[in-house]
């Protein structure tokens, strides 16, 4: 297994150098999906998501390597995926590490990261990042508060944590075109940590109740989509388990009016790629994988190349055909992707094949997964 992830790196070292250099933000629409601009009323508009971005040591050290050994770059890593999130409306990340006070950064088991990586997601296109994870209290409020700031300062928004009570009552909201979109976020747990005594809002714990009344106060606030990012699953486990399964289903069935309370659920904290399904009228990713990563490994040390792949997801949505009705998707989409340990980069697996990279067989695996809950006959297709 080791054997077949080293050969794919190195045919993928080949096909990146052509997109790394680029580093000049392209504002063109994706190649399908994208509802087309209404003269009369409001407008559809595109939304992507990507899974969790843990810096461990090896990714700590390319992203120095990529500045010239002074600071921190973590745009070239990106480069790959830049144009599929910088040409969506709303561009959605996770971030799964907290962030350092400078100087020294771990990769584990208490993770803190450089803020320079709020810069790279800011320069890829991201305009909102979950922070909710269970590593969040690893350097208790202060790491949260540190993370947040670098966010604000990069000019990126957050959902989850927050540094006061008055914050973690504020969703976040987000405009595409004439839509607001609130995003949510939530951790199934906080890794076994305890929280912050005085500051219970620093970790953003995933509660039925709370997610559904938090949906509700958005929706109440104007929002007229709302995604749930969650933190949540058993690591290593490509099928969804029980409480995934069950949440998934309590939080699509629950509608206020005759509508529902979620739009769109979007998964993480498996470390590898998980199924796409649609539950009750309404799109899951059960887990998207991790896009940044220094790769997993087995008990006895062996790395899982299941940890280095991931999707992204793309959900066009179309405004309702009604005042007051549903935004409803008009196409759901998962783009394949690679984290190439050896170059530093994240490679779109669909644009990697049409260059010739050797990875048609981790792009199928990838797909497999992602429909192996029936969502093709639901409509969801594999994009570029």
């Amino acid at each position: 297994m080791i054997t077949r992830s080293r050969q794919v790196a190195l045919v993928l070292t080949v096909v990146l150098a052509a997109g790394a250099a680029c580093q000049a933000r392209e504002h063109r629409p994706p190649e399908a999906g994208r509802p087309a601009p209404s003269a009369t009323g409001p407008r559809g508009f595109t939304l992507v998501a990507s899974g969790e971005v843990l810096t461990h040591d090896s990714i700590i050290e390319r992203a120095r390597y990529d500045a010239g050994g002074t600071g921190y770059d973590f745009r070239p890593m990106l480069s790959g995926v830049r144009s599929v999130v910088d040409s969506a409306d709303v561009a959605l990340c996770h971030i799964g590490t907290v962030h350092g006070t400078g100087g020294d950064h771990l990769g584990h088991p208490l993770f803190t990261s450089p803020p320079e990586v709020a810069r790279g997601l800011a320069a890829t296109g991201y305009d909102s990042c979950s922070t909710a994870f269970d590593h969040s209290p690893d350097d208790g409020a202060e790491g949260v508060r540190r993370t947040l700031d670098a966010l604000d300062r990069a000019g990126v928004r957050h959902a989850g944590p927050a540094r006061t009570a008055r914050e973690a009552r504020t969703a976040t909201v987000l405009r595409a075109g004439s839509a607001r979109v609130a995003h949510l976020a939530y951790t199934h747990a906080a890794d076994g940590l305890p929280l912050p005594p005085d500051a219970p809002w620093a970790v953003s714990i995933a509660d039925e109740a709370r997610i559904v009344d938090d949906a509700r106060a958005a929706r109440k606030a104007g929002a007229d989509i709302v995604v749930v990012s969650l933190h949540w699953g058993t690591e290593g486990q490509e099928a969804p388990d029980e409480r995934q399964i069950a949440l998934a289903r309590s939080l699509t069935a629950s509608t206020t009016g005759g509508r529902p309370d979620v739009d769109l659920i979007l998964g993480v904290h498996a470390h590898v790629p998980q199924a796409y399904e649609k539950v009750n009228g309404t799109w899951v990713i059960y887990g998207m994988g991790d896009q940044i990563t220094g790769g997993t490994t087995d008990r006895e040390g062996v790395r899982d190349p299941r940890g280095n792949q991931s999707t992204l997801g793309r959900f066009a949505f179309a405004p309702p055909e009604r005042p007051g009705g549903r935004w409803e998707v008009a196409r759901a989409e998962f783009v394949p992707q690679f984290f190439d340990v050896d170059a530093g980069r994240v490679v779109n697996l669909n644009r990697a094949l049409a260059r010739g990279a050797e990875v048609r067989s981790v792009r199928d695996r990838i797909r497999d997964v992602v429909l192996s809950r029936g969502a093709a006959q639901d409509g969801l297709v594999m994009g570029e």
